[in-house]
């Protein structure tokens, strides 16, 4: 007969009666990991929108991340553990993998896909790879043409600079190598001008400007104020040169280019030929200037100005005689700019010619 033994039961006793000591210590739980890196072409450009994808088995996406405007990327709240990362150029199309990226509890990994590297680059077909080398000269060549844009970009703002403190031998040193430089530029060609009128080289100046008009005017993308501003220099050649009809052809057409400043050129046009003691085109631009903004004074100023240069003295009673239209624009001066700096001698010239302002006194 078989003893039955007692063993189990005690064995069985003994577990149940050991002390919580001897048990296993909970694994506490894991916190997650994050990801961040930049992404980047073979031609080292930031890819934007480029999608990279964490997957356990190189195929099932579990996370994905997008990457911005630059190129880069971040992700958060992943699950602790060894991962396949897939970076995709467009959603359905993969474009590198890399295999065992570890992410670590409560740590950031960082993963760049940069895809200028041999390691990608050796990989892709023979006529792909030829494809690359080109992208690659192209994109040389553009950093070197922008580079050289740059340099021109300073030597424009060093010229202006220079134009504004009447340093005009300087500017026109200045536009003379960017133009040698850059002989296509309209821009450079206007500066150029605009320096040599300051130099009063005005020959040299229409030349330049001339050059900036057409050069602008056949490009694909004309700019009318560019070349408004280059007819408006013109113009300031032609009248200092005593080219009389060329200088008020030249500010028509800036002021046909650009009629929102019509009455700064033809404003520039009477200052110009009232410095240079032409009357009548004086008063011809100074009714240009009005007629596109009867609110400025100093046009009425300076066309009152041309005109009392035309007055006549009685020999006998020294009485001044003014053309018609003079009292008016000496006193729609004052009624504009009843204390502007040339209102004293508006004035005086008025009480002379017995105009309207003694009348018009409040």
């Amino acid at each position: 007969m078989r003893v039955k033994s007692n063993l189990w039961p005690a064995l069985f006793s003994l577990l149940i009666a050991l002390p919580p000591a001897f048990a296993q210590a909970p694994t506490p739980a894991q916190q997650p990991g994050k990801i961040h890196g930049h992404v980047q072409d073979p031609a080292k450009t930031a890819m934007p929108g480029a999608q990279i994808q964490l997957s356990l088995d190189g195929k099932t996406a579990k996370y994905t991340f997008t990457t911005d405007a630059n190129g880069d990327y971040t992700g958060s709240g992943i699950a602790p553990g060894t991962y396949f990362a897939t970076l995709f150029q467009t959603p359905g199309k993969s474009v590198w993998q890399i295999k065992d990226v570890p992410i670590v509890s409560n740590q950031d990994t960082l993963l760049n896909f940069d895809l200028s590297l041999p390691a990608y680059v050796n990989s892709l077909p023979p006529d792909q790879r030829k494809a690359l080398e080109e992208t690659m000269q192209k994109n040389a060549a553009a950093i070197k043409e922008n580079q050289g844009i740059a340099h021109l970009n300073t030597m424009l703002k060093e010229a202006r600079d220079d134009d504004h403190q009447k340093k005009y031998d300087d500017a026109a040193t200045l536009m003379q190598q960017a133009v040698q430089l850059r002989p296509d530029s309209p821009l450079l060609w206007l500066e150029l001008g605009t320096a040599q009128v300051g130099q009063k080289k005005y020959d040299d100046a229409i030349t330049s400007l001339k050059k900036a008009i057409e050069i602008d005017a056949a490009s694909k993308t004309p700019s009318p104020e560019v070349e408004a501003a280059a007819n408006n220099s013109l113009g300031e050649a032609y009248g200092n040169s005593n080219k009389l009809p060329e200088a008020a052809a030249a500010y028509d057409a800036a002021a046909k280019l650009v009629p929102a400043s019509a009455h700064m050129y033809y404003f520039n046009e009477a200052v110009i030929m009232s410095r240079a003691g032409h009357n009548d085109e004086t008063v011809a631009a100074a009714d240009k200037a009005i007629a596109a903004d009867p609110t400025k004074p100093i046009p009425y100023y300076l066309k009152g100005q041309a005109l009392i240069a035309k007055a006549t003295v009685d020999p006998k009673t020294q009485k001044i005689t003014a053309p018609p239209g003079c009292a008016e624009a000496y006193q729609k001066y004052l009624d504009l700019a009843p204390t502007g700096q040339f209102a004293s001698e508006a004035k005086q010239i008025l009480a002379q010619i017995g105009g309207g302002s003694s009348k018009r006194k409040k």
